[in-house]
């Protein structure tokens, strides 16, 4: 690396520890590494040299990376042009690894940096030198290899020793003196949460019961911070019934071994919540359903909370629907008022209003659904009484009315037991009442000032569109059996249209007429 004129050249002093011990003594490694770096400096004086007074200094940090706070402060000093040398006591001081010098060496080449290791004496301007460096960091790296192997292989030999090697501690369990010692109080919180998932044999009970026992998980110390003591979700609970910790075994690598330290449950009761745990597990097993899920990652309830999709199974019939992602955590109070949606009845209603909201798209089938919400649509929350959907590069949102009783009745699709109703909505009629919606708000607001108008903007003859507004003006307990299926409505559109000019009650008289 070439060097500057023979000026003042501003060296900078990097000392690296790999580890804490000795740093608390008045005279440790670090000082002793730059007692000489400076005595080297002061014997290049005449030639410019001149010791930085910024401490360069990186305790117990490994030279395996360069994620080390005072060499990233040395490198954007570096690129801030604040140093002409770069001073070390020996060349794994800066880095172990090869590939990391390499990547040095490039930010000391663009900045034209002169790089010295006292006491080992090579030019890094000579390929010669190059190669020495390279060889010394070879060996540098093959020592770092060769240590952290040694302490993998004592870890492994302690662990088939049943020893505790460190790691976060089990809730039921303090370390003393290296050692998994029992905590009584949190034992028997522990041996109660096996006992209670033996009995209620579910996720979804257990948690509401430790929820209102204040059982949260173990309060942990981490880098100064405290972490943990927090309501179980279902992965924690699930990590801790598995956890072969609580029967005296310590393990590695996927195997077990025995332990030092005592149990907490009996083996007994270990193996029959370990078989609980697989029936249910087999129980739930099915295909993804999520690429069949229009909505997935855009439907939210009114708290805010994703809906997942899911679905359930009736007599080799799937039932798809979308569930509060509160509710798979165990925390049903937390969810929405409408916590569970058939995912058929909610895609239906949202792609009719964006085919309608989306001005371009006037054509049903110039765009296939999952393209049209994939474009166009930014979230779809669902509350009580109403739909809100939020479309991409607008402020605008659309609101479409949701009749209460309608997700009372949908929202008992919870498990095959209670998907006994069969019967699907007609998603022609669907399609349709929702649109006479859309295009009679479109109306009233403006947006269109006339009928002619809205025909020609979604490509529809006039008398088309007046008929099919007539849907709008069906009465209510119609269109809710119409959407939940609760009465066989088979009606066509046409049938369906031909009774709206009478009033509610009447329209309502016909239909019980009929099913009778």
């Amino acid at each position: 690396m070439a060097r500057k004129p023979a000026q003042e050249w501003r060296c900078a002093i990097y000392t690296r520890k790999s580890t804490e011990h000795g740093l608390d003594l008045e005279f440790n490694s670090l000082d002793a590494q730059r007692e000489a770096c400076e005595a080297y400096i002061k014997s290049q004086a005449a030639e410019g040299w001149k010791a930085s007074p910024e401490r360069y200094d990186d305790p117990a940090f490994s030279g395996g990376n360069l994620q080390r706070p005072a060499l990233q402060r040395l490198l954007k000093d570096i690129e801030a042009g604040l140093v002409d040398v770069v001073v070390v006591y020996k060349i794994d001081r800066l880095t172990r690894s090869l590939a990391d010098f390499a990547k040095l060496v490039e930010v000391f080449d663009a900045k034209r940096i002169s790089f010295v290791a006292v006491t080992q004496q090579f030019n890094t301007t000579t390929s010669m030198g190059r190669l020495t460096l390279n060889v010394l960091l070879s060996f540098a790296q093959f020592e770092r290899e060769l240590a952290s192997e040694r302490v993998r292989d004592k870890v492994a030999a302690s662990r088939k020793k049943g020893k505790w090697m460190g790691g976060s501690i089990p809730l039921g369990y303090e370390v003393k003196d290296k050692k998994l010692i029992v905590h009584s109080a949190e034992a028997k919180t522990v041996r109660f949460i096996f006992n209670r998932y033996l009995v209620l044999k579910s996720f979804n009970k257990l948690i509401p019961e430790l929820d209102a026992k204040g059982i949260v998980s173990k309060t942990r110390s981490a880098k100064g911070e405290m972490t943990g003591g927090i309501p179980f979700t279902y992965g924690p609970l699930s990590y801790l019934l598995r956890n072969r910790t609580y029967i005296g075994e310590a393990g590695h690598s996927g195997r077990w071994f025995k332990g030092e330290h005592a149990p907490i449950i009996t083996r007994a009761l270990f193996d029959k919540v370990q078989q609980i745990l697989k029936e249910n597990r087999v129980a739930r097993r099915a295909p993804a359903v999520d690429s069949e899920a229009l909505l997935k990652g855009l439907l939210y309830d009114d708290r805010d909370n994703a809906m997942s999709p899911s679905f359930t199974t009736k007599d080799g019939i799937r039932y798809p629907f979308y569930v509060s992602s509160s509710v798979l955590r165990g925390r049903k109070d937390q969810a929405g008022t409408v916590s569970r949606i058939p995912a058929r009845d909610i895609e239906i209603a949202v792609v009719a209003a964006a085919r309608d909201h989306v001005a371009e798209i006037a054509d049903d089938g110039a765009i296939s659904p999952k393209e049209l919400i994939a474009r166009h649509l930014a979230k779809v929350s669902i509350r009580r009484d109403q739909l809100v959907i939020k479309f991409k590069n607008s402020a605008k949102s659309l609101q479409l009315p949701w009749e209460p009783a309608r997700h009372r009745d949908l929202a008992k699709i919870e498990d095959p037991e209670s998907a006994s109703d069969q019967r699907k909505p007609n998603p022609s009629l669907v399609q349709a009442v929702v649109r006479a919606h859309i295009w009679l708000k479109a109306l009233r607001g403006g947006k269109y000032k006339s009928i002619e108008a809205l025909a020609a903007a979604a490509k529809i003859h006039p008398k088309v569109v007046r008929s099919r507004l007539r849907l709008a003006f069906l009465a209510p307990e119609i269109v809710r059996q119409m959407l939940t299926s609760t009465q066989p409505v088979s009606m066509t559109i046409n049938e369906m249209t031909e009774r709206t000019h009478l009033s509610w009650i009447e329209q309502c008289q016909i239909e019980s007429a009929d099913v009778a």
